[in-house]
């Protein structure tokens, strides 16, 4: 299963920490992949959930583009990657039960399990074995148990 680190989240949520560069790269280097929320504002790239709060270069996110699934929390944010040639493994939603990522995963809402999907858990509980990953506040107890 993989495991994907919601804002850099490994054990619980931690709110002044979400989405801020260094707490993103501590997840990656354990060997997690990351759900970053990204914001495009005047020709800029900006982590942060609810508004753009880091700078970062497109270098930063290509340098992990890898192990980033990023949100778009804009449109701007979805029409700059749509233009980047498929480099990048982004998506957009809100309220969705499911969205297609653009590298074509199944990246579904809360309490929604998909066949080969990545299933969004913000608490620790058993999935159903047909998921193929899990994006959570607590990877670092779907790894250890």
């Amino acid at each position: 299963m993989i495991l994907i680190s919601h804002r850099g989240n490994l054990n619980g949520p931690n709110p002044q920490k979400e989405n801020h560069p260094d707490y993103i790269l501590e997840a990656i280097n354990q060997g997690y992949n990351v759900e970053v929320d990204v914001w495009y504002v005047k020709g800029e790239f900006y982590l942060g959930h609810d508004k753009p709060q880091y700078p970062i270069s497109l270098n930063w996110l290509y340098e992990r583009k890898d192990k980033l699934w990023i949100h778009c929390k804009n449109i701007e944010a979805m029409e700059r990657f749509n233009s980047l040639y498929n480099t990048y493994n982004y998506f957009w939603h809100e309220n969705d039960v499911a969205t297609l990522t653009s590298k074509g995963y199944i990246w579904s809402n809360i309490g929604y399990y998909f066949k080969n999907g990545i299933t969004v858990s913000l608490e620790y509980k058993k999935l159903p074995n047909y998921v193929w990953g899990v994006c959570s506040d607590y990877v670092y107890l779907y790894k250890h148990g």
